[in-house]
């Protein structure tokens, strides 16, 4: 965790007007108690109203304004129902971040609008076929750290195959997740269906971007193929 996203984090901690411990803190944002005391003490140099001592406890004392921000109905409803479709995502890393973020929005929004009161009319519930997202996570983890990955993999015809992927990106189209990535068995660039992607496991092998396999030139031959149609 960024150390600005941590400052965030303790000061969110402080908002229920309670007094803290400093290894209460420090295990929320997992991280040792000397840095909770030196973060303690950039907070209250930049202005932030906590009052306490090491080994005692901390209490903020007076509340934090933030300037107010300004969104439309339609704008907070897209928010809302965004960062809670995300939250439904069986990805860990995506989810928290989709929490995070809903907290820094909401610690500057009015107090009637930070619940989901306007969304009365929207809905978002988990999927219960089994996760057929799970393979999601270790993907974006792939492409991040250029990591060649073996998927064992069921076409649309159940027709079941077992490749080894340089995976380059993620997509959403509405109903399915889709990763495009450098398939190694046909030698040229393939999309897979997450939702159909069996197992998905790291093979150690890294890859590097070269000419004629990357995302961009995966779009540039679609585009291609599209005008000679």
């Amino acid at each position: 965790m960024r150390r600005t996203d941590r400052l965030f984090e303790i000061i969110q901690l402080f908002r229920g007007g309670r007094l803290i411990l400093g290894r209460e803190i420090a295990e929320h944002v997992e991280v040792s108690l000397r840095t909770v005391y030196r973060d303690i003490e950039t907070l209250i140099a930049s202005g932030v109203p906590i009052e306490g001592e090491r080994g005692v406890g901390y209490i903020l004392r007076e509340p934090i304004f933030l300037p107010p921000l300004t969104l439309t109905t339609t704008e907070l409803e897209a928010l809302h129902l965004g960062m809670e479709i995300v939250q439904k995502m069986p990805d860990e890393a995506l989810t928290q971040g989709a929490k995070r973020l809903m907290d820094k929005i909401n610690t500057v929004l009015p107090d009637q609008l930070r619940d989901r009161s306007h969304l009365d009319h929207l809905s978002v519930h988990e999927d219960q076929s089994g996760s057929p997202l799970r393979h999601l996570p270790p993907i974006r983890k792939a492409i991040a750290g250029k990591q060649v990955i073996g998927i064992r993999y069921s076409a649309l015809n159940d027709e079941v195959t077992e490749r080894k992927i340089k995976p380059l990106n993620v997509e959403y189209w509405g109903k399915v997740w889709t990763c495009t990535a450098w398939c190694e068995l046909r030698d040229s660039f393939r999309v897979f269906r997450i939702d159909r992607i069996q197992s998905c496991d790291p093979t150690g092998g890294l890859f590097v971007l070269e000419k004629g396999q990357t995302y961009e030139d995966y779009l540039i031959e679609q585009k291609k193929g599209h005008a000679t149609r």
